[in-house]
């Protein structure tokens, strides 16, 4: 919403800060609510904000990743939000591969 949609960041709907905001900010809310789930209901969440993030990424171009966006006191061109959510991404795929393997019954995948 911050970066394809152009929103200014927390402008958002209620509706969408109830879903997202805990997961968002972590600390101890997070540790609370997001656990219990089974892995697909992680991966489907990870899959479907993937593909979402890749139907917009073909809408765009290269000068739309070197707008400088300011927002508050922040400012970073979309190439540099979209590095940082990459490297976020990368880690969370090693770690749901690391603990994948550690389920009980857990069989072993092609990856």
């Amino acid at each position: 919403m911050n970066t394809f949609g152009g929103m200014k960041w927390d402008s958002w709907s209620d509706e969408v800060k109830k879903k997202w905001d805990v997961p968002m900010n972590l600390g101890e809310p997070a540790r609370k609510a997001i656990k219990g789930n089974s892995l697909d209901y992680y991966l489907d969440a990870l899959h479907q904000a993937r593909e979402i993030s890749l139907s917009e990424f073909r809408k765009r171009d290269d000068k739309w990743l070197a707008t400088l966006v300011t927002d508050g006191g922040f400012s970073a061109n979309n190439y540099a939000k979209w590095f940082h959510v990459a490297e976020h991404e990368s880690n969370h795929d090693g770690q749901i591969k690391f603990l994948r393997k550690r389920i009980p019954g857990a069989k072993p995948t092609s990856e």
